[in-house]
Formats: C-alpha cells, structure tokens, sequence
C-alpha cells in the first residue's frame, strides 16, 4: 500500500509517533497498542515497518487486560523504539547530515491551533517547571552518583514528559532539545555512558534553555514582549556530538584543580523562573495569572497546628523520590482568587471580633445568644486556620534553588563547597518565601565568595578540602527560625571595626560587643573585600538584605567564630496575615500585643 493509498503525508505519521508516546506518557496504553497497529499498516520505510512490528508484538503481548504493562522493560523498549523510529523516518526524508538535521526540526510554531489555547499553554507552563525542578535537583545528584538508577529515571522521565508535551503543542525547539538530551540520558540508563561533570553541565545548560523558551511562552501567553529568540542550533550540535561518541563536544571541562581563581565560566545560572514548581511559587517573573496548589481543607488545618521540628538533611535517594512526588490530594488554584479568599476571611474575623465584643452583646444575659456567639466565635477560628495554612508551603521550596546556586558559585570562584539542608519540610507563609529569595541568595553567595576559603587553605588549617553551607528552618514559638551556617573562615570583626572607623561610623573611642560590630556589615555600602569579583565585593546587597527581613517584620541577628565560620539568624513570623492580639491600655494610650498561638 503506497502514501497515496494510505492517505498519510510524512506530517501525519509524524503525528501518530508523538500521539503513541504521550499516550505511553499518559498510561494509555490500550491505545498505545492501537496506534502502533495503526503506524504497522501504512507505508514507510522498510526498516521503520520491521521496527513497528517488533513494537507493536511487545506492546501487544505486555499490556495487560487491566491497561498497564506487565514489566517496566517492556515499556522502556517500546519508549526507546519510538525515539528510534522517528530518528530512521528522519534520517530517511532528509539524510543523515547535520545542516539536513536542522531543516528537520520545524521552526518554532506560533500559529498552531493548540498552543493558541491559553489554558493548555499555561498548563503546559506549570507542568514544565514542575519537570525542571526535578531535573535540576536530580543532576545535582546524578553529578556525585552517576549511575543512581533511580535519579536517573525520574530526570529522564522529566525531559520525556516535556519533550511529549511540546511536540503535543508543537513547540519544536523545546521539543528538539528535549529529545536529544532524552537520549543522553538514555545511554546513561542503560549503562552505554556515564554522566560525567561534563554532561552534567551539559544537560543543566539544556534545562536552562527549555526554562528560558518557557519564560517566553509565558511572556507571549500575558501579551508581553518575550523578547530575543533563542537560537537552539549550537546546543543541538553540542549534544548530537556528544551521542555520537564525541564527548569533548560536552559542556566546559570542570575546574581540576579547585584552589584556582581564575576557573572556567560555569554554566548558564537557571532562570528565576525555569525551576519553579506551582506548588511552590518563588519570585514569580512575568507571571500575570500565577497559580497554586491549596491542601484539602482537613490536610490544611492539620497543617497550621502542626510544629514543624527541624528534621535532618533528606538522602540524595529520597530527595529523588520526593522530586517526582505528586500530591493526589491537591488542586490549581488562581492566586488572585486566593488572596481575595484570604482578605475575606480576615475582614470575617475583624466583623465577628466586633460583634462578640459590642457592649450591646457582651453584656447581655441571653444564655441562647451566647452560645450562638461562642459558635460563631469556634467556626470562625477553625475558618481562619484553614485560610492561614493555604498560604503555608514548604521552606525546602526555596532551600532547593540554593543547591544549583552553591554549584555554580563555587565553580567561578574556584571553590569546592557541598549543601546540607535541615528542616525542609517546616512550612512558611508563602509571600514571605518569595520576599526571602533574593536575601538569602545573596547570602549564600556570600558564604562561597567571603567564608569559604580556597581548597589549599582549607587543608593547611586543618579543615576538609569541601567546604559546608548550611541551611536550616525551625518553628520557635509564634515565628519561624532559619540559620544559614558556612564553616569558612568567619567575620574579622577587628577587620570590620576599623573599616566602620575608617569610613566614621564609629568614633575611635567607642567600645562595642562583638554582636554590634556583625551588625555594621549592613550599612549601606559597607565591605572588607580587598578586592571586586563579578560574584560579591561592591558594598551592596547587606543592607538591602536587612532592609527586606525588617520589611517583612523580622530580624536578623549574628554570630561568629573567627576561622570556624558564621551563623546568621532569621527570625520570621509565621505569616503576613490576621494574628490574634492582646489589647493594653496605659493611661491614654493604647497598645496591642501578638497572641502566641502555643500560648507561649
């Protein structure tokens, strides 16, 4: 049966492949088995024909009647062989050469009736995110255990999903990437390579370039400028280079010899937005319509009561498992709708305070109306601390970005430093997760460029070669406590002193503690670095750090070892919205004091 008698063009079998591997993706697997029937009775070419038969016979004989697959080889195989067999019906429209793999890849759709739909466009925006978050995390894993199975998988079932979900939309440069850097990760999963730090790089420079083409897909959802194209080409030739066997084509040669200054330029940081899952909204950019993930009403009230202790750092394993952890229990939710949500439910409370409280009411003798009061009174509070606990996602959300950022750092300087989190499950109001961002990036930068001193020196005084930046979160009473610890080298403070001296700060005959000289690094300006790096040194960034803790109703405090590293303190409140208060009258004036909700 020829084309003109099957009625397919080389588009349409196109779209049969990618609508087999999203129904894998999906679970669909009766279907699946369907549509490779299908492809095996249509012509193409004859080596393409023997591939789908072979598919379709393991399809057929490893689906189950209850829709699932017998083994997890069988539908690797099958995902494996349609990646194969859409390169063959490649190779065999355009030829094997690279200039004819280029006019291969479709230029990037705009006009398609799918990715015109603003609702699976944004859902594919939240699904992306959610995907690169699990692949950044997963990479910084797989670059100390390259043959971790289980990271493996869920990175390649990450890039899978996306690569699915753009040729779905027709996005094909996300699409293209995607499929490449799929089979990277494919000949690492099946022992044919090892992910060195290389590819490492290499394949995070891929997700920084699917995040940033997201970044614009959202921008022209919102009507916004997205600005520049990215052109994917030398990137695409990179990694087909590398697949091919060439592996000098990979990413920048990491830093040998970590004592030098002058390292090789990392790779491209990841957007701000590239790993943002929707459960976990940080510094949204160019976001008009962001959206959240709300607990059910008794997993929310939970929740809010709930201490969270400081727990120890996770293993890379269950960090693994976590980063592809869905919640069965959790819907999207508008953010704008949310908070209006949210200001009605404070302005509820401030109306049920002042009904309970009128004098007209308090002093009334009516037993039925006060028990109806006292009920409004109970159901009111169980309202407010379900609304509260929406606002409450994990700290980890924000402590995870600090592992790529401590990577990446500590490679342009010339460092070695490792992460330990603690406490990433202790919940935060979700706005003051995004106030804290930029302050405690910043910090961290800090720590590698300023603390952590060079691998060299480290070992002359007595120290490991790795330095250690430590992020920790604790509830303490009515607030939220986290520590950010490095073991570098610590605050000078007689260096600070006379800094603070020099510039008039401090008058030369004043005596301070040793708490109040930590405190002069956050005068605007203010900096010992002998000299500027590209990282830190110009004086900016403390002050502002302060200025946004104490925007957000907290304080910073700090302590310091000399030559065994600093520990600044953050003290948070638990959220923004409505507390209780203790009303105070001292004469004339009247003050409110914050109720401890542990009655602390």
């Amino acid at each position: 049966m020829g084309k003109e008698e099957s009625g397919m063009n080389s588009t349409e079998v196109e779209a049969l492949l990618e609508r087999a591997a999203t129904q894998i993706m999906l679970g669909e697997n009766a279907e699946t088995v369907a549509t490779l029937a299908l492809l095996s009775s249509i012509s193409i070419p004859a080596e393409a024909m023997q591939l789908v038969v072979e598919l379709h016979a393991v399809a057929k004989d490893n689906v189950s009647e209850e829709n699932q697959w017998e083994d997890e080889a069988s539908r690797a195989r099958v995902e494996q062989g349609l990646d194969r067999l859409r390169q063959i019906l490649s190779d065999s429209a355009k030829g094997n050469d690279p200039v004819a793999q280029r006019v291969a890849t479709p230029a990037q759709a705009t006009s398609s009736a799918l990715n015109q739909d603003p609702e699976l466009v944004g859902d594919f925006i939240l699904e992306a995110r959610e995907h690169l978050q699990t692949v950044e995390s997963g990479l910084l894993i797989l670059e100390k255990e390259p043959t971790n199975p289980e990271t493996l998988n869920a990175v390649f079932r990450s890039f899978h999903t996306i690569k699915g979900l753009a040729g779905f939309l027709e996005f094909a440069h996300i699409q293209a990437v995607s499929h490449e850097v799929e089979t990277i990760l494919d000949l690492a999963r099946t022992g044919q390579l090892v992910l060195s730090p290389n590819l490492v790089d290499l394949t995070l420079e891929s997700a920084d370039f699917v995040g940033k083409e997201v970044l614009r897909i959202e921008s022209q959802l919102h009507g916004q400028d997205p600005g520049e194209e990215q052109d994917p080409w030398s990137l695409l030739d990179r990694v087909r280079k590398v697949i091919a066997g060439d592996h000098s084509a990979s990413a920048e040669p990491k830093i040998e010899t970590p004592a030098r200054v002058d390292g090789p330029k990392p790779a491209a940081p990841t957007p701000a937005v590239a790993s943002v899952a929707p459960v976990a909204s940080v510094t949204p950019v160019a976001s008009v319509n962001p959206v959240v993930e709300v607990p059910q009403p008794e997993i929310a009230a939970k929740t809010a009561e709930e201490s969270a202790p400081a727990g120890t750092a996770t293993s890379q394993d269950a960090k693994a498992k976590k980063a592809v952890a869905t919640d069965t229990h959790a819907i999207r939710v508008d953010t704008a709708k949310l908070d209006y949500l949210l200001d009605m439910v404070g302005e509820m409370v401030i109306a049920e305070s002042m009904v309970r409280l009128d004098p007209d009411l308090s002093g009334t003798k009516n037993t039925r109306l006060q028990r109806n009061l006292n009920q409004l009174r109970r159901v009111t509070e169980e309202v407010q601390k379900v609304a509260m606990a929406t606002r409450l996602i994990p700290v980890g959300t924000l402590f995870q970005r600090v592992n790529r950022l401590v990577r990446d750092t500590s490679r342009k300087a010339g460092k070695m430093a490792d992460v330990e989190l603690v406490g990433e499950d202790t919940q935060l109001d979700k706005t003051i997760i995004e106030e804290l961002t930029d302050p405690i990036m910043h910090m961290v930068r800090n720590s590698i460029d300023h603390g952590i001193e060079a691998p060299a020196d480290r070992v002359q005084a007595g120290k490991p070669q790795s330095g250690r930046v430590q992020l920790k979160a604790y509830r303490q009473a009515d607030h939220i406590q986290i520590e950010i610890v490095d073991d570098g080298r610590g605050l000078n403070k007689d260096k600070i002193l006379a800094k603070a001296r020099e510039r008039g700060l401090v008058g030369d005959t004043v005596n301070m503690t040793d708490s109040e000289i930590f405190q002069l690094i956050f005068e605007p300006g203010f900096s010992t670095a002998e000299k500027v790096t590209d990282i830190s040194g110009r004086g900016v960034g403390m002050d502002v750090v302060k200025k946004q803790i104490q925007k957000l109703r907290g304080k910073i405090e700090i302590k310091s070892t000399q030559g065994e590293g600093p520990t600044f303190y953050l003290k948070l409140p638990l959220t923004l919205a409505i507390v209780d208060g203790l009303v105070v009258g001292v004469g004339k004036e009247r003050y409110i004091l914050p109720i401890c909700p542990d009655g602390g």
